[in-house]
């Protein structure tokens, strides 16, 4: 029976990885100098390949041999971002041409990738989790990647650019636990990442989380075809049986609507915060007061789940979290209400909620949990001053939900 079982596992996986690499049975035959029938035998679980004829496989798909083996998928790869964070809190932010002091300098790492992959680590230890995208080869990038590998993450399919630094941010950050930051961004390696740089048919995991659109300057080309290479990557992605989902940056040239939409038809769950949501909807998020709108919120989850978003659409702000899903079903979850000086940062506090927000998708929780999970994730963000300290376990996180009240809207 075990025998049989691999037979079949490997010949899924090899039927599955010659009709996308676009070869025939004959062809493919040729190239490990063996007949179309043997072939056919693998295909239909008959049999399985010597050892030998696995390690050829493994070259001529561009795979490892343990992914010819293993028919299950499990983890989540994150992908985007890469970058350092250079974290100075100041009191105040000054008017043009006015000096204001810097109280301290840290730096962390900082981007999608790390912040996510870093966070999820925290929450759950025996998730298998993945990174992919691209540093310099300086100290910044070994920095990084140092940081990924010490928690468990694999690093293998990180490349390094030798023409480019690793791209870093200036983040500028009120002290006493306010709310505002701004970022000065340097694009550096990861204006260079592109879809060649990932082997989708090599990747074993679960799902697949991009991040940030409006940040990936090759992906946020144009195709002809596909609106974006964005769109056509992530549908690359879905062809694979693997589950997607895309994150957004909050960039000042608001470009939403023409970078994000054609993403959408192949997006499974689509998270970003309000800015980003409303941006893509073009809608106001807030009134003239500062007040958030939630009609307009609920306006711009239903425009991004018209364009295509085959499971949820997840909004993320101070106030609250909102999921409207394929079944059309708007759910709303307060934020936790916080004790005064609870609060000592805010920097990656949209990935912690994601973070929250994927481990909740992965696990099968409901919409509400999934909302209640996240906020959670977010509030144990805001205890540390960088984008990854603060988190804890997945225990801790619903212990902590379970103990706060939440903010009425």
């Amino acid at each position: 029976m075990e025998n049989r079982s691999k037979a079949i596992n490997i010949a899924a996986n090899i039927a599955e990885l010659r009709k996308r690499s676009g070869m025939t049975q004959e062809q493919l035959a040729q190239r490990l100098y063996v007949s179309s029938k043997t072939v056919s035998k693998w295909e239909r679980g008959a049999g399985y390949p010597e050892i030998t004829h696995l390690v050829r496989l493994s070259e001529i798909f561009g795979v490892p041999v343990d992914s010819l083996i293993i028919s299950e998928r499990r983890g989540i790869t994150i992908a985007g971002n890469i970058l350092t964070d250079n974290i100075k809190v100041i009191e105040d932010f000054p008017q043009k041409g006015m000096l204001v002091n810097i109280s301290s300098i840290s730096r962390a790492v900082g981007g999608c990738v790390p912040n996510t992959l870093i966070d999820l680590s925290a929450i759950d230890r025996s998730l298998p989790l993945s990174a992919v995208g691209r540093v310099g080869d300086d100290e910044n990038g070994k920095s990084v990647i140092l940081q990924l590998q010490k928690v468990g993450i694999d690093v293998s399919n990180i490349v390094i650019s030798q023409t480019s630094a690793t791209s870093f941010s200036d983040v500028m950050s009120m002290s006493g636990g306010a709310k505002e930051r701004t970022f000065f961004h340097h694009r550096g390696a990861n204006a260079e990442f592109c879809p060649d740089d990932i082997n989708v048919a090599a990747l074993r995991c679960k799902m697949l989380h991009i991040g940030y659109i409006l940040l990936l300057d090759k992906f946020d080309e144009s195709d002809s075809e596909y609106g974006t290479v964005m769109a056509r990557f992530l549908k690359s992605v879905q062809d694979a049986g693997i589950r997607t989902s895309i994150d957004v940056v909050s960039d000042s040239k608001g470009k939403f609507a023409e970078k994000v939409i054609p993403a959408l038809r192949y997006t499974d769950n689509a998270i970003m915060n309000e800015i980003e949501g409303c941006g893509v909807a073009e809608v106001n998020a807030r009134d003239g007061d500062g007040r958030l709108i939630t009609d307009n919120i609920r306006k711009a989850m239903e425009t991004i789940m018209s364009h295509g978003v085959s499971e949820r659409v997840i909004i993320h702000c101070p106030e609250a979290g909102f999921i409207l899903n394929s079944e059309g079903e708007f759910t709303v979850v307060s934020s936790l209400e916080l004790p005064k000086g609870y609060i000592k940062g805010t920097v990656g506090a949209g990935d912690a909620f994601c973070a929250g927000c994927l481990w909740g998708i992965y696990n099968g929780l409901s919409d509400k949990e999934i909302l209640e999970f996240a906020s959670g994730a977010a509030a144990c963000n805001l205890t540390a001053d960088d984008s990854v300290s603060g988190m804890r376990s997945a225990e801790y996180i619903r212990e902590l939900v379970g103990s706060m009240k939440r903010k009425e809207l």
